[in-house]
């Protein structure tokens, strides 16, 4: 293998140049968030505490002018009901007093104000308001006026001064406060800008680095590439920039060669592969006229069949009738047995004769409605079902493009098998039903009767497969193998649902029109964006579209010969 010179790899490049800004950035982010916790603790400062000061302060001096203004009046007028504002006064500043307290508990300076004013109210109450509350109460407004003087009035107005003083505090110290938000703002926009430049500087250089590492070398290893790719296969490719794109281009290289060493060996095994497709086209023009020949022999076959058996039919036939009881015992089982042979093989015959015709004497696919379809197949089947006590039922059924005549052979001859593979002594109930998957409407025939082994569900479409003996079950064995090509001559497949709890269901499907798609498809959206509780299905037979329903009863009602019980004809 080449050895390449040692050098940084364009991964490593990337990495460090990455991890330089990561740094950088990580650093920064982390100046930003503390400057930022700072700004939003001193944000916090003035929102919820310098604020709050500054409103109960001003509030504070109020309280105290109310109590002054109360003891004023009640020693004027003596009237009691003056001094509530008094009472109400001295309540609201403790009320206060606690608040800035607790507020001012980072500025001690507004605390000292604070205590200030606290000890000249307390010293105010004692010394002037109670004692002229005291005088008015005993010998009215008179002696009350007595102990207001200039000198009380002075006493008071140092209180004013002291809560002044604690109000200026509190805007020293909100103007503090404030200024700090700006700095620790104007600090977190600096970083951010710091972060701007790193992410723009980290990008240039990133881009410029790109376009010298990757994109020229990238640029270069791609025209080389296109040269090759244009036909000159003997065009070296040479790689420049890190080693990755330098192992690149060698690898790319020695593509190169191995593909000029194959191109003669590619066209020669072209040339292969197009003698056999010649032979395997000759061979599936032989396959073709080869089945057409069989279809012709097994028509000519079975349609010349018949003239020498019928004749051989005819005459033991006459010979049952003419010397029935005049021979002995034996001869007249002999002649029987022939007699049954030659019905037999023009039966198998007759099915064979209509086996090869399916898809070689056609009419053409038009719209068949499956409805109209069903009710023929009633009419066919009505004798047998008859004979058995058999209810047939079917499903709203679908249009469909197919001939109406082998469409309706196919559900005759399912509909038939159920009727005859039925369980003693149990009325036999066949149900035809229809639903729409995938864009085929899946056609399902379920009936109540014996049913078939899972092993035995591929045997019984085979031509000329029996399951059960001629003596138990009559028939050729032939009619599963004509479901299966009329299905598969429309398109579709058939198969036995092997899950069936009762009897026996086969399914077989058939393109759907464009039409049924379509409105499927609309009202499937449509029941996810309005889902309602009347759409489950009446049973499990029903189509979601469909409602089982019968024939109308013009010949439902007939008593059988034997009890007299109706039967129900669907």
């Amino acid at each position: 293998m080449k050895a390449y010179r040692q050098g940084w790899t364009l991964r490593r490049r990337v990495v460090a140049l990455l991890g330089v800004v990561l740094a950088l950035l990580l650093g920064l982010a982390a100046a930003e968030a503390a400057v930022a916790a700072k700004n939003r603790q001193n944000i916090d400062a003035v929102l919820l505490k310098t604020g709050p000061l500054r409103v109960q302060a001003q509030e504070l001096m109020s309280v105290l002018l109310d109590q002054e203004t109360a003891v004023r009046g009640y020693a004027v007028n003596g009237d009691r009901n003056d001094l509530g504002p008094y009472q109400e006064g001295v309540r609201r500043e403790q009320a206060l007093i606690a608040s800035i307290r607790g507020l001012s508990a980072d500025y001690p300076d507004v605390r000292r104000e604070l205590t200030r004013v606290e000890q000249q109210t307390t010293q105010w109450r004692s010394q002037v308001a109670e004692p002229v509350i005291a005088a008015t109460d005993r010998g009215g407004p008179t002696a009350g006026q007595a102990l207001i003087t200039d000198q009380t009035r002075q006493q008071f107005d140092g209180i004013r001064g002291s809560i002044t003083a604690l109000q200026d505090e509190v805007l020293t110290v909100r103007q503090e406060t404030a200024d700090r938000v700006n700095s620790t703002s104007n600090a977190l926009v600096v970083l951010l800008i710091i972060a701007a430049l790193v992410v723009a500087v980290a990008g240039a250089v990133m881009l410029l680095s790109l376009d010298r590492i990757l994109i020229r070398p990238l640029a270069g290893l791609v025209g080389q590439v296109r040269e090759v790719a244009d036909g000159d296969y003997q065009h070296r490719i040479a790689g420049s920039g890190p080693p990755e794109f330098r192992r690149l281009a060698d690898d790319i290289d020695q593509m190169r060669q191995k593909i000029a060493q194959e191109l003669d060996e590619v066209r020669q095994a072209r040339e292969r592969i197009e003698w056999v497709n010649d032979q395997l086209q000759k061979q599936a023009e032989e396959l073709t006229r080869s089945n057409r020949d069989l279809e012709q022999f097994a028509y000519v076959a079975s349609h010349d069949l018949q003239e020498p058996l019928r004749k051989v039919a005819s005459f033991c036939q006459l010979l049952q009738r003419r010397y029935a009881g005049q021979l002995d015992e034996r001869a007249d089982q002999y002649i029987a047995f022939a007699v049954d042979g030659a019905q037999r093989m023009q039966r198998l015959i007759n099915d064979l004769l209509a086996f090869s015709r399916i898809g070689r004497l056609t009419t053409g696919f038009t719209e068949v409605d499956l409805n109209r379809v069903m009710g023929d197949v009633a009419g066919q089947t009505e004798a047998a079902r008859q004979y058995a006590d058999a209810e047939l039922t079917w499903d709203e059924m679908p249009t469909i493009r197919g001939e109406e005549p082998l469409l309706t052979n196919l559900l005759v001859n399912l509909v038939s098998n159920s009727v005859k593979f039925r369980r003693p002594d149990v009325p036999s109930k066949v149900h035809v039903s229809a639903r729409l998957v995938d864009g085929e409407w899946e056609i399902s025939c379920r009936d109540n009767g014996i049913g078939i082994e899972p092993e035995f569900a591929d045997k019984i479409f085979v031509i000329f497969q029996r399951l059960h003996s001629k003596d138990a079950y009559p028939g050729t064995g032939i009619g599963l193998a004509i479901v299966k090509k009329i299905v598969e001559y429309h398109g579709g497949r058939v198969w036995v649902d092997t899950e069936a709890e009762e009897g026996t269901t086969i399914r077989f499907t058939l393109p759907a029109l464009e039409a049924d798609v379509e409105a499927a498809k609309a009202a499937g959206d449509a029941e996810e964006a309005e889902p309602t509780a009347e759409d489950a299905p009446a049973d499990d037979a029903a189509q979601p579209d469909g409602v089982a329903r019968e024939e109308p009863p013009a010949e439902a009602d007939r008593q059988d010969t034997n009890g007299g019980m109706k039967e129900t004809v669907g």
